[in-house]
């Protein structure tokens, strides 16, 4: 029987967000979660459609599913990090002013009538970063960086990298090995380092599964 210190000390190894709690607004989403799946119990999820999410993938607190579109599906071993938005109406979802700006952006994508989300293996969305619906794909092992933005109907390719605050619009299809800069530029990626990086990945989760205090029955229907 553990005791009170211990208690504790496991406690407060685990990771929580300094933010104010959100609330549930909306529908509660069908869900199909793999068993080994790590999800705080501060994400959001909302949306009529099912939001699927593959063994390992971990979603943090305050990291926000919205499947009012159509339906979110979500790979192996993927990482959706804090207020990321993945999903939902382009014509309603807002960024947080980027540094130096005085609003928030709103994302004018039109959004179809059906309208899903798909992330494939080993991606990783970043801080801030928003995946509109739109029959959206982001291929495997991409990494979305922080505050970036992948418009509706947009397909990336695999081990792309989308540095901080880049934008891919509405319907572009960007291939495999792609890094953009925030400026638009783009360049081949030729290092030939995914299976380093999935590697990489996997470690960060086996960090994170013991950080962040996962509860997947509270989104259960």
């Amino acid at each position: 029987m553990a005791t009170p210190a211990s208690t504790s000390a496991n406690s407060s190894s685990k990771r929580h967000s300094i933010l104010p709690p959100v609330s549930q607004a909306g529908p509660k989403p069908p869900v199909q979660f793999s068993s080994s799946i790590t999800i705080a119990d501060s994400a959001l999820l909302t949306g009529s459609h099912t939001i699927l999410a593959g063994s390992e993938s971990v979603i943090h607190p305050r990291a926000r599913l919205d499947s009012s579109g159509g339906r979110i599906t979500i790979g192996r071993r993927c990482i959706v990090h804090e207020r990321s938005i993945v999903g939902g109406n382009a014509a309603t979802v807002t960024l947080s002013p980027s540094r130096g700006s005085k609003t928030s952006d709103t994302l004018l994508s039109p959004l179809p009538s059906s309208a899903g989300v798909t992330l494939a293996d080993y991606v990783l969305v970043d801080v801030g970063a928003v995946i509109e619906a739109g029959d959206t794909v982001v291929g495997e092992g991409t990494t979305v960086g922080v505050g970036a933005r992948v418009c509706a109907g947009a397909v990336v390719g695999k081990h792309c990298t989308l540095t901080p605050h880049t934008v891919v619009a509405a319907g572009d299809v960007v291939p495999d090995f792609t890094v953009i800069y925030s400026k638009g530029l783009r360049r081949r990626d030729l290092r030939g380092v995914p299976e380093l990086r999935n590697k990489g990945q996997a470690r960060q989760i086996e960090v994170l599964r013991r950080m962040i205090p996962s509860n997947p029955g509270k989104f259960s229907s």
